[in-house]
């Protein structure tokens, strides 16, 4: 734990969303490996960025390239590296960007903790950073006739340990914000499905 450390006020959220005219929020993809989290995250960066918005992509894979790249896939370490992603989609939110983030992120709790992190604030001036869960849901067997990637393959010759939806657990949203299903949904609208969603609830106004 670090000690003697003071947290420095800035500008405050409210300010940087007037400078900025745009508001900062995160928009949560969950789901099990090959379930289309990645895909639709790409495709909705994309489009936020065509509206003249500033969204940036933080991807499950890409970042064990170098944040996590010290983490593996025990449970401790699924813990901590969406503890990770929780504060850095918290610091692209707070700074007016659209952080949109695409983690199987299998275990409730580690979800609730991004969700709490985001409602927290530093300044009493703030309100909390809009949470969005988007639970693009597919089923297992479904998800093994895509697996783009081979990862069911492997896992279920006991290559993979601790593989999601095989060899280790994924808790379902109950209560998503945005439900997807992935294999009824194309992915153009999937991206106006989420984009409706953000007009409606007045984050983005274009």
């Amino acid at each position: 734990m670090a000690t003697n450390i003071t947290w420095h006020p800035g500008l405050t959220r409210k300010e940087r969303n007037e400078f900025r005219k745009q508001k900062g929020f995160t928009i949560w993809f969950t789901g099990l490996s090959a379930s289309g989290k990645s895909t639709i995250a790409t495709a909705l960066e994309q489009h936020l960025l065509h509206l003249g918005l500033a969204a940036y992509r933080l991807d499950g894979d890409n970042v064990r390239f170098g944040l996590n790249k010290d983490l593996g896939f025990s449970e401790k370490d699924r813990n901590e590296n969406i503890r990770r992603i929780g504060e850095v989609a918290k610091l692209f939110a707070d700074s007016s960007t659209i952080a949109i983030t695409s983690f199987i992120s299998p275990y409730k709790a580690d979800r609730q903790s991004a969700r709490d992190l985001h409602a927290a604030s530093q300044s009493a001036e703030d309100e909390a950073i809009p949470f969005i869960e988007v639970y693009v849901q597919i089923a297992v067997e479904d998800a093994e006739k895509r697996d783009p990637k081979g990862l069911y393959k492997k896992a279920r010759a006991g290559v993979i340990p601790e593989f999601t939806g095989i060899s280790a657990p994924y808790d379902e949203p109950e209560n998503p914000e945005i439900l997807i299903k992935s294999v009824e949904t194309p992915v153009e609208q999937a991206v106006a499905q989420i984009t409706k969603y953000l007009q409606d609830k007045g984050l983005i106004n274009v």
